[in-house]
């Protein structure tokens, strides 16, 4: 176990009471979230003898990137409690200081001396009274504000911890794509359907002005084609898993800022996300693409085309056939990896779309024509 989660484990195990390590509270899933990524962490280390090794670091990276997105998640989680305690206590300066005030006089006061009543013993009998009835009501709105200036320590040390253990795992993702775009480069067991024509695919690129003018001359680069499609993937349409951890920001067919509408989807990622292709495909054409940034275009059958466009990386050599779930790229960034961290260690709020800086454009053309991805795709992350 890294030395940040051992730390921030114990400490939790040491700071929240026995019943609320039991909840599925801010603690609990930071505990949750350490373990998640003190595994990927173990699971790095030993992908570099796994047999496939791109398969090994794929299934590393989505840990890492689910671990961190609960790790984050529970720090949300703690400052939105942290500060929902804070306000409250605000809220209540007043009874609080006239409680601690009756508590100080009690306190200061000998037992005998504050049952005594000037006007006799059936006067401090009533006193006594009276008292037994205040005393328990005192005693437990002092508990119950010792209670929450408690939860804020721990949800503060909670906090620091977790950042420590955000930063540890952010480096071990950083890691796990560095080594896995060494993998990708070096894999040469893939099959492959056809070879590109270099010249012929820069005279298309030149003689197009849009996605659908160069999809229909994607056939026009292929040289030596072997016939045939791969699997039909008509039963599972509606149920192919997103390519990319993200958020939906636009549907198909939306405006975006720029008031552009596009065919296609946009979903909002972390910087340096991994994009996978849901499916297998023949990589039909990696590279950039008019205004679209770097492409990928996967055909998992004769007449389907799925579009990723707007990564930082491209991962593959055009022709060859992908299983699925296999890397296709990394989305851009800051290259620090800064965005991983941005927004979730301060402010404390349901981010939505905030912290994910990049976004992937997804388009499902069949037969050369649009068709909305949503219905290819299972979701339930929309903007």
């Amino acid at each position: 176990m890294t030395g940040r989660a051992a730390a921030l484990l114990l400490a939790l195990r040491l700071a929240v009471p026995a019943a609320a390590q039991e909840d599925t509270g801010p603690a609990a899933q930071a505990r949750a979230a350490a373990q998640a990524l003190d595994t990927a962490a173990e699971a790095l280390a030993a992908a570099e003898g796994a047999r496939n090794r791109v398969k090994a670091l794929t299934r590393v990276i989505r840990a890492y990137e689910d671990g961190l997105e609960a790790m984050r998640a529970g720090m949300r989680r703690a400052a939105l409690r942290e500060a929902s305690l804070a306000t409250e206590l605000r809220s209540r300066e007043d009874e609080i200081a006239q409680l601690l005030g009756v508590l100080q006089t009690m306190g200061r006061a000998p037992a005998p001396v504050l049952m005594l009543h000037p006007s006799g013993p059936v006067g401090t009998a009533r006193a006594g009274m009276i008292l037994s009835e205040v005393a328990p009501a005192l005693e437990a709105r002092a508990a119950d504000l010792r209670a929450r200036v408690q939860d804020i320590t721990v949800l503060r040390a909670l906090q620091q911890s977790a950042a420590g253990t955000l930063e540890e795992g952010l480096r071990g993702v950083q890691e796990a794509r560095v080594r896995l775009s060494r993998a990708v480069a070096a894999r040469t067991d893939l099959p492959r359907r056809f070879t590109e024509d270099p010249v012929r695919t820069a005279l298309l690129i030149a003689s197009t002005e849009t996605l659908e003018g160069f999809a229909s001359g994607l056939s026009d680069i292929a040289v030596d084609e072997v016939a045939g499609s791969l699997p039909d993937i008509g039963p599972r349409k509606g149920s192919l898993p997103m390519p990319v951890e993200g958020v939906i920001l636009h549907r198909a067919g939306e405006a975006d800022a720029a008031g552009i509408a596009r065919p296609g989807i946009v979903v909002a990622t972390r910087d340096h996300a991994l994009v996978t292709t849901p499916v297998p495909a023949t990589l039909r054409y990696r590279g950039p693409l008019l205004d679209y940034g770097n492409v990928i275009i996967l055909e998992p059958q004769a007449g389907l085309l799925l579009v990723f466009a707007g990564l930082g990386t491209v991962y593959g050599r055009t022709g060859e056939v992908l299983p699925g779930g296999s890397p296709v790229g990394l989305m851009g960034g800051d290259g620090a990896g800064g965005a991983l961290l941005a927004a979730d260690t301060g402010e404390a709020r349901d981010d939505g779309g905030a912290g994910r800086g990049q976004t992937l454009y997804i388009e499902v053309r069949q037969d050369n024509s649009p068709v909305d991805p949503l219905k290819w795709f299972a979701t339930d992350k929309e903007g």
